[in-house]
């Protein structure tokens, strides 16, 4: 696998490119690396407003991240009632949620020590 060749910047850039691609909302970078003993760099949180739209989200990162990058997801879960994914990317987490369950776990809250960044989108 060509996990450690994949620059983190370019991956994030992409995955972001498909979230967008399907007008995923409330996209937040969760910068990780100061923070001692966690699984990965970043996490990537966005949300959908029903489960196939979050499974559209979850659609565009695979096909943005293998067409661009030619890679895939190490692990996916939760696609089979899309209410809330996890696609691990190893370093780069992605959390693809409904916003009733993103709201109830609230994962930003969880990592506040982590530097974070929203991004802005014009739909």
């Amino acid at each position: 696998m060509t996990k450690e060749k994949i620059n983190p910047d370019q991956l994030i850039t992409t995955i972001i490119g498909g979230i967008e691609e399907v007008k995923g909302k409330e996209i937040t970078i969760l910068d990780l690396r100061e923070i001692e003993n966690t699984v990965c760099d970043y996490f990537i949180v966005c949300e959908g407003s029903s489960n196939t739209q979050v499974n559209a989200i979850v659609n565009s990162i695979q096909k943005q991240v293998s067409k661009t990058l030619k890679d895939k997801p190490w692990h996916v879960e939760g696609t089979e009632n899309a209410e809330w994914v996890l696609m691990d990317y190893v370093n780069v987490v992605v959390h693809v949620f409904q916003k009733h369950i993103r709201e109830y776990y609230d994962i930003e809250s969880l990592w506040g020590d982590a530097k974070i960044t929203q991004i802005e989108t014009s739909y």
